[in-house]
């Protein structure tokens, strides 16, 4: 992926999974298209990894994202 969307969601009261439900769903409706890849940072993902609900959103880490941020957009390589 090299061109996404950054998302900034904060919220302690809400799952991992939820916070990337409600990126994406804001990028579908901004951009026409469903993204499937999201990276966040490794400090987000616990043990056991983090389910995304079936949602098609591959999910990957890298320490270029901050803490509370997702990056999305499409793989287009997958």
């Amino acid at each position: 992926m090299d061109i996404g969307m950054l998302w900034f969601d904060n919220d302690t009261k809400t799952d991992l999974p939820t916070k990337i439900q409600r990126a994406a769903s804001y990028y579908r409706t901004k951009y026409g298209r469903q993204p499937n890849l999201c990276f966040v940072h490794p400090s987000m993902v616990g043990s056991p990894p983090v389910n995304t609900n079936g949602s098609g959103i591959e999910l990957r880490t890298t320490r270029s994202v901050l803490p509370n941020h997702f990056w999305l957009g499409v793989n287009l390589r997958s």
